[in-house]
């Protein structure tokens, strides 16, 4: 139960780091007027509300993705219609300020 409430919330022990350095992707679901307002360097932004008519814009399934948003849910839900779809390496970052802190 504690892991699940940890991954829902983008706590889990996750080396962001590591993986942006080794070419993750980072999709920011926020909305467009939130992301203009500040966002992660080369972050990718796909409002969750938008996420499943733009799935084509994540081509390969297999690249790593690390959901953000404002404070984790919105990366949550974006995560789960990433792995529904058949994405196989999708992390939820959980706030973009403290993701963007990790890496």
């Amino acid at each position: 139960m504690l892991d699940t409430i940890k991954n829902l919330f983008g706590l889990q022990n996750t080396d962001y780091a590591e993986l942006v350095k080794s070419g993750a992707i980072i999709l920011d679901v926020r909305s467009k007027g939130e992301f203009a307002s500040g966002h992660i360097k080369n972050s990718i932004n796909i409002p969750v509300d938008q996420l499943q008519n733009n799935l084509s814009r994540l081509k390969d399934k297999n690249t790593c993705i690390i959901t953000c948003c404002a404070s984790g849910m919105r990366s949550s839900s974006a995560q789960n219609i990433l792995k529904k779809a058949g994405y196989t390496n999708v992390h939820n970052g959980g706030g973009w300020m403290s993701l963007n802190n990790k890496i």
